[in-house]
Order: structure tokens, then sequence, then C-alpha cells
């Protein structure tokens, strides 16, 4: 019993500081309730969004490295949800991370998106969703630039640009 106490206590540990000898920093937004203000049935998802967008954002799918349409894509202005439109990221924070996708040090809005532990692939990730309606964006990691040393790694198939004027 004893050794299985101190089992899940080195686990939990090593849940927290993920590779990174620390503490995670990144604000948790976990929650039971759904904050989602726009619900759909999986027929008008897929009638409303591409067949990429929907294995993304509604099945949590990824799109592969260095294909996306916003992977090298440097004009100015906002990125929105494709599925719902809702603000995001600007271009004023998105950097090139080498990891293939579309990466961004921070958010436009901390009331944007919920963050989510996501246990799949056997490892503990930070699953990026849209506050809104709850399509799948990507995933965000500690290993960003400064000020905020995020990466918030985001699926171009997710996302729809809007130039700045």
């Amino acid at each position: 019993m004893r050794i299985a106490i101190i089992f899940i206590a080195a686990m939990t540990l090593l849940t927290l500081t993920a590779g990174t000898g620390k503490a995670q920093k990144m604000p948790r937004t976990d929650s039971l309730k759904s904050t989602h203000k726009i619900f759909k049935t999986d027929a008008e998802w897929q009638s409303c969004l591409s067949p990429e967008a929907y294995a993304v954002t509604r099945k949590k799918g990824t799109e592969r490295p260095f294909s996306g349409k916003y992977y090298d894509f440097w004009q100015q202005g906002i990125y929105v949800c494709v599925a719902c439109g809702s603000k995001l990221f600007s271009s004023s924070v998105k950097y090139e991370s080498g990891s293939g996708w579309p990466s961004f040090w921070d958010v436009v809005d901390k009331n944007a998106v919920i963050l989510k532990k996501d246990y799949r692939l056997g490892i503990v990730r930070t699953e990026i969703l849209c506050r809104t309606c709850g399509a799948h964006l990507g995933h965000v990691f500690e290993d960003g630039p400064p000020p905020t040393g995020l990466r918030y790694c985001i699926n171009s198939v997710a996302l729809k640009f809007i130039p700045a004027k």
C-alpha cells in the first residue's frame, strides 16, 4: 500500500513538471461544466465545415506538419476559429517555432480558449479548445519565446485569417 502511494505521488509530480523541471505555469481552465455558446449536431458541423476542418475541429484530428495553409504565412491580421469566427490569435504574436504548425506565443483573449488536459497518445499534453464552439484547435506547450514562454501550436485548418485593414 505504501509503495502504491509513493508511486502515485511520483506520477503526479512527473505530470506536473512534464519534463520541464518546473511546475506548469499555464492557466488551467478545465471544467466539467460546458462553457460553449454554440451547439450543433455532427451533421450540422459536417455541413458547414470542410472534411479536413471537421476531422480536426470536431474529431480532434491533426494535420500533417509543414502542410497547413498558415504554417509559412506572415500577413498582418487576426486568426479566428474556422467553426464560429471567434477571435483567437493575432499575427503580431505569431512566430516560427520549427514545429511545422502555425505557432503563437499568446492568445488575443485568455477567455477565448479553454485549456484541457489531453491524455491521448500516452502522454499528458494541454489541448486548446475554442470557448465559443468547443472546436479542437491544437495544443499548447511550455517551450515558447518570452514573454509567456508558451507555444500555442495550432492546426491551420482550424483557423480562418482576417487581414488587417
